[in-house]
């Protein structure tokens, strides 16, 4: 099954934006998580269903965070962390802005229903395409 299709067959039992971005990201390392899939749902739908910034940008964030992050109280964050999440977001601007006329939900889809299935599961494989990039990029998976 490739990328878009699987991105459309957890569209169909209703996770959102968020929650498929990690559920891709814990596919491709083999792990399961729901208690984070779970938590991954308050990105969505213009962060916290609010329309405001797209569920794809803090989503990939937390995808790159799994790797950089920092992960316990004497650990540091990875050297890659902020260099990561600054090519990400970037990324994420200029081309949200570019393709769809901003980086909020609001302004890419508007409340409406057909361009949510239009133009979400595009964003959401871009996202993670990128995201898999910069990790690869730098050694991290």
């Amino acid at each position: 099954m490739d990328l878009d299709e699987r991105i459309m067959e957890l569209s169909s039992y209703g996770y959102a934006c968020g929650q498929i971005l990690m559920l891709l990201l814990l596919e491709t390392t083999g792990e399961e998580n729901p208690a984070l899939v779970r938590c991954m749902q308050g990105v969505s739908g213009g962060i916290g269903g609010s329309g405001d910034l797209c569920g794809c940008m803090p989503a990939g964030c937390c995808l790159i965070s799994y790797f950089t992050g920092k992960a316990g109280d004497s650990a540091l964050e990875s050297s890659h962390h902020k260099e990561a999440i600054g090519e990400f977001t970037q990324w994420f601007t200029e081309e949200t802005k570019t393709e769809y006329g901003g980086i909020d939900c609001r302004e890419i889809v508007g409340g409406d229903p057909a361009k949510k299935l239009q133009f979400c599961p595009a964003i959401i494989a871009a996202t993670y395409e990128k995201c898999m990039e910069i990790l690869e990029n730098r050694g991290l998976l």
